[in-house]
């Protein structure tokens, strides 16, 4: 019986270093158990497992109520401004919330960032005609956006409507906060928008506040590229109006800064 229980102690005394041997054991298999799992029932992900919801599905459904919310607001008071900023913004962080989580490989994916995109073009309209003096704080959130969604867009009119108010937005945002970013910004914009006169008078302006020679050269040669590809957009757009050909330059404008994955242009 002594020699049973010694034995018994030695299989099951967990204490000292055997019982940190025994718990690694316990460990490597439970590690082998889940391997094995995955590999009789293939890839599972493990938030479904938990129960759990995924942080980019529940950022996008907190801003979804969030727009409906504001939309519902507007029901009753349509042209109040603080309600429009507050519906454009909540658009733009759906997208921009998308967009950031990689979700731009299906084509649902691309149409939806662009309805949002569309959805808050529309407030952004509205806002303007209630606002007495457009928030340069908006705009700047406002004219990336308008400009993603003129890559985006199905015809070359429907791409250069978006350009122009894109540059309008741009426009607030440089007269409001002058920098060689707003600037130059807006000088490529507008190109894009064929505004050619606005177009030199921001080049001027980022010329003007530009502090190194190097910086002035930088963009004046991202200026000429520029110049040349609105140029061949413009030519399309004109062969569109025309009816020559509904795809004419269109491939020249469809993500001439990557389509969905940024917009920014120059400095500070």
């Amino acid at each position: 019986m002594a020699q049973g229980s010694n034995q018994h102690r030695m299989v099951f005394d967990i204490r000292g270093r055997r019982g940190h041997v025994i718990k690694v054991v316990y460990a490597l298999l439970a590690l082998l158990m889940v391997a094995s799992l995955f590999l009789v029932t293939g890839a599972f992900n493990l938030n479904s497992i938990l129960g759990l919801q995924s942080s980019t599905e529940s950022a996008t459904s907190s801003l979804e109520k969030q727009a409906e919310n504001l939309e519902a607001k507007l029901v009753k008071t349509p042209e109040a401004e603080d309600l429009l900023a507050g519906l454009t913004r909540t658009r733009i962080n759906i997208a921009d919330t998308m967009i950031n989580n990689g979700e731009i490989e299906s084509t649902s994916d691309q149409e939806e960032i662009k309805h949002q995109l569309a959805l808050a073009s529309e407030s952004w309209s509205k806002y303007l005609k209630a606002a007495a003096e457009p928030s340069a704080g908006l705009a700047v959130q406002v004219a990336p956006s308008l400009f993603q969604l003129a890559t985006v867009s199905s015809t070359n009119e429907e791409a250069l409507e978006n350009l122009e108010a894109a540059a309008g937005a741009q426009e607030i945002v440089a007269e409001q906060r002058p920098s060689v970013n707003s600037w130059s910004t807006l000088a490529l914009y507008a190109l894009y928008a064929q505004d050619k006169k606005t177009a030199e008078e921001a080049k001027a302006e980022t010329l003007k506040l530009s502090t190194t020679k190097f910086s002035r050269e930088s963009f004046e040669n991202q200026y000429e590229s520029t110049e040349k590809k609105a140029k061949e957009f413009g030519e399309g757009v004109k062969a569109e109006e025309a009816g020559k050909s509904k795809s004419a330059g269109k491939e020249s404008l469809e993500n001439p800064l990557g389509g969905l994955g940024g917009t920014s242009f120059g400095s500070e």
